[in-house]
């Protein structure tokens, strides 16, 4: 593979972003999307609002109806609760040589991808960013964090993988071609799982929680019994990963928060099971101390209970208004 031609499912925060940065450095990008938002980019451009540099551009679009290709790689951006519909999407364009790069949270989607197109069309991934889609399509960057991990999951450099590094090289994105992407992963997962726990179950920012009365033993004990989970998995995390998760977790200045505190703020649909329910089943297989990750899960699941039955409409009411 030389230069790689993309597709990359939606052109929401995390696609629109990434897939953008990569059409502003030259790469041969393509974005999957729905009729409107392929109308708000037809219309606009492609707008990123970043300190890193804003920028409007203009990129190619197709409906699921009309995939097209054959492409070299699908980056798949999708939340995990969407991820059945998302495969469904994408399906057309994974033929041949074509492989899936997926940057979603947690660990669980990979079995379902090797399920669905093959364990050898399925590389290892994840992101870090801070991005919002605003109303008006623009995709709004916060900070300085945008950072791609990915890698076959056998820890080869293959053609493949060393041709999205260029892409990648080319670009403003940090990244790391790992040869050890699933430590990272589960890294990520070790770091994700304790930042949504207490934000989800204390409703508040790193800083806030720290400045309460036992937030920072919450997250240090929630922190520790992940790193346990880890090395009874077989992985080993680095002393720079864990000590970057405390510093992340336990900073008194810390104004972020997991970005499932602000979906489940906003009303929306949450990662729950993906990310502490899967971390919650690992504490229990092992005997690791699940305090934490319990009282989140509760949460979150109180939460999803109640917003399926505020979606539901009234008794002897029509759902059909007007």
């Amino acid at each position: 593979m030389t230069t790689p031609k993309i597709l990359v499912l939606g052109a929401g925060g995390v696609g629109g972003y990434f897939g953008g940065r990569l059409v502003q450095a030259g790469a041969d990008v393509t974005f999957l999307v729905r009729p409107g938002r392929q109308q708000q980019i037809t219309r606009d451009g492609l707008r990123i609002d970043s300190p890193l540099g804003s920028v409007t551009l203009p990129v190619k679009t197709v409906l699921a109806d009309a995939v097209g290709g054959p492409y070299d790689v699908v980056l798949l951006t999708c939340k995990a609760y969407d991820l059945e519909s998302s495969m469904d999407a994408i399906a057309p364009a994974v033929q041949g040589s074509c492989v899936v790069l997926p940057l979603l949270n947690g660990l669980v989607h990979l079995d379902r991808l090797d399920e669905r197109f093959g364990r050898e069309h399925v590389l290892g991934g994840s992101c870090a960013i801070d991005v919002t889609l605003l109303p008006d399509g623009t995709i709004r960057h916060g900070g300085s964090l945008q950072r791609i991990v990915f890698g076959e999951r056998d820890g080869v450099k293959t053609p493949r993988t060393l041709a999205i590094a260029e892409a990648l090289q080319k670009s403003v994105i940090h990244f790391e071609h790992a040869d050890n992407v699933m430590l990272r992963m589960w890294e990520k997962l070790m770091m994700l799982s304790v930042l949504a726990a207490i934000t989800c179950l204390f409703r508040g920012n790193v800083g806030q929680i720290m400045a309460a009365p036992g937030g920072r033993e919450a997250a240090e004990r929630a922190l520790a019994a992940n790193v346990e989970i880890l090395r009874r998995e077989g992985f080993e995390p680095t002393p720079e990963a864990v000590g970057h998760a405390q510093k992340r977790l336990t900073d008194p200045a810390g104004h972020w928060s997991a970005s499932m505190m602000r979906d489940m703020e906003a009303g929306r649909q949450v990662e729950a099971d993906h990310v502490i329910g899967f971390m919650l089943e690992k504490a229990r297989r092992y005997g690791v101390d699940d305090t934490v990750l319990s009282f989140a899960y509760t949460h979150l699941k109180t939460y999803e209970g109640r917003r399926a039955a505020d979606s539901k409409p009234a008794r002897g009411s029509s759902p059909i208004a007007g």
